[in-house]
């Protein structure tokens, strides 16, 4: 058996693993590489193995860089099946083809600037069409059912806490009258976060693949970042202003609304008006509503005790049209305006910032991490004025950023993850780590008399 580390090793993006077991190959994911715009398109496009050769592929969740080159593989070539949970089959099939306008626009934008410099089109990585193309090929299976990928693997989904639908792989593999157990850690969750069960830890393992995003550091409790959220939507519609929050349409969005209606709904905030302003966070929360088995006991509980979905509520109104969206910044009185992007450079959250940001009553709240040079992050630095759409505003409102919400695990959630099969393991993989982080956390295994653990290289290639 072999492994091949062919993404998201060395950097946090673009994960795939192709694993070689008896003369089959098995892809774990197929993400996209997310980087500069130079490096993506030919990283992306050429992949190091022969898709036409991969026999399965397991698909761990739906976030882009573990899924977003699936039309490419198909493209190319591959014609299997690709093995996720229910709610990740679904939701992965909305977002790649979300992903596939994405790269149509992508590939016009770089082409107006290669024409004028008299250079040759480029063909987008791959269209709406071919995303269309794949949704056919999602084989969806429960948490915990049996299935055979390939030969000699029998491989089980177990919830991983990070996004709806998101799992740990395990596979039990026979070769050559060989019995080995390897785990497939995909994103690790956090206990107590909102709407999704907490991750279920691996035990017994051979052979690990493990994330470690965080390894340098552990997160504050998700409670206080609900609190700091709900004082800050407290204060702002108090004063009478608008609270504009920057999320991610997937994960983010919908915690967001589930923590609104628990406010609301406990008196905690006014009862004011809610919009979620993004067409793919509306179409992605429908594909939540249709998966309550994915929920935890607290928001099961919460729907019996409120009686009505978690993620509706009589103060929320999910926004489909351009018109309804511009006719929010005409309106004065308080409310709270969910849009993507998460770090506020593309779609409709850019056009509700210009309209309130010189507005000292209103509030924009940053919930995530914020890339440098992003507008997003000009805010959270609280820089005095931004540049939208090449006018420079002055920003008079207030700025509130919420740190804590982050769907991976800290440092001592992997930590107890990778102890937990001190006894039983032969050799960790850490991927989905930049060097700081996974050095960092492999360190600290190794004090713990943990010393199996590797971090492997860009495409390189262990056998077990």
């Amino acid at each position: 058996m072999r492994i091949n580390f062919h993404g998201a090793a060395h950097t946090v993006t673009g994960t795939q693993h192709l694993l070689e077991i008896n003369g089959s190959k098995l892809l774990l994911d197929c993400g996209l590489y997310q980087g500069k715009r130079a490096d993506t398109y030919e990283r992306n496009l050429n992949f190091h193995f022969d898709p036409k050769s991969v026999d399965a592929v397991i698909l761990s969740h739906a976030h882009i860089d573990h899924a977003g080159n699936l039309p490419n593989l198909t493209k190319q070539g591959y014609e299997g099946l690709i093995y996720a949970t229910r709610a990740t089959a679904e939701l992965g099939s909305l977002m790649i083809r979300d992903s596939g306008r994405i790269q149509e626009s992508d590939a016009e934008f770089v082409n107006r600037k290669r024409a004028r410099h008299g250079e040759s089109p480029i063909e987008p990585l791959y269209t709406e069409q071919d995303a269309e193309d794949v949704a056919g090929m999602f084989k969806g299976v429960d948490y915990a059912e049996v299935f055979e990928p390939i030969p000699g693997v029998i491989a089980r989904f177990y919830e991983a806490g990070h996004i709806l639908g998101s799992a740990s792989v395990s596979l039990e593999i026979e070769e050559k009258g060989k019995k080995i157990r390897l785990w497939f850690s995909g994103d690790i969750g956090r206990y107590r976060m909102p709407l999704l069960r907490d991750p279920i830890l691996p035990e017994a393992v051979d052979y690990m693949i493990m994330e470690s995003t965080y390894g340098d550091k552990s997160h504050s409790d998700p409670q206080n970042a609900f609190v700091e959220f709900r004082d800050v939507v407290k204060r702002t519609v108090e004063r009478g202003g608008k609270v504009i929050v920057p999320a991610f349409a997937v994960g983010r969005t919908q915690e967001l609304v589930y923590n609104l209606n628990e406010m609301m709904e406990d008196g905690d905030v006014p009862r004011v008006p809610v919009y979620v302003d993004s067409p793919l966070a509306v179409n992605a929360t429908q594909v939540f509503k249709n998966h309550p088995e994915c929920f935890d006991e607290e928001t099961a509980q919460f729907v019996l005790e409120a009686r009505h979905p978690a993620l509706d509520f009589n103060m929320l109104t999910y926004v489909k049209s351009v018109e309804e969206s511009k006719a929010l910044n005409e309106r004065k009185e308080p409310m709270v305006i969910i849009a993507s992007s998460g770090m506020a450079e593309t779609g409709r959250i850019v056009h509700h910032i210009r309209n309130n940001i010189d507005n000292p009553k209103n509030t924009i709240c940053i919930v995530s991490w914020q890339a440098p040079n992003t507008m997003g992050r000009r805010l959270a630095d609280r820089e005095p004025q931004v540049n939208i759409f090449g006018e420079v505003y002055k920003r008079k409102c207030d700025v509130a950023t919420i740190g804590g919400l982050s769907g991976h695990a800290g440092q001592d959630l992997l930590m107890k993850y990778a102890l937990g099969v001190k006894d039983s393991v032969k050799q960790i993989f850490l991927v989905h780590g930049e060097e700081k982080q996974a050095m960092t956390l492999k360190g600290l295994l190794n004090e713990r008399n943990l010393s199996q653990v590797h971090y492997p290289e860009l495409h390189e290639s262990v056998e077990l």
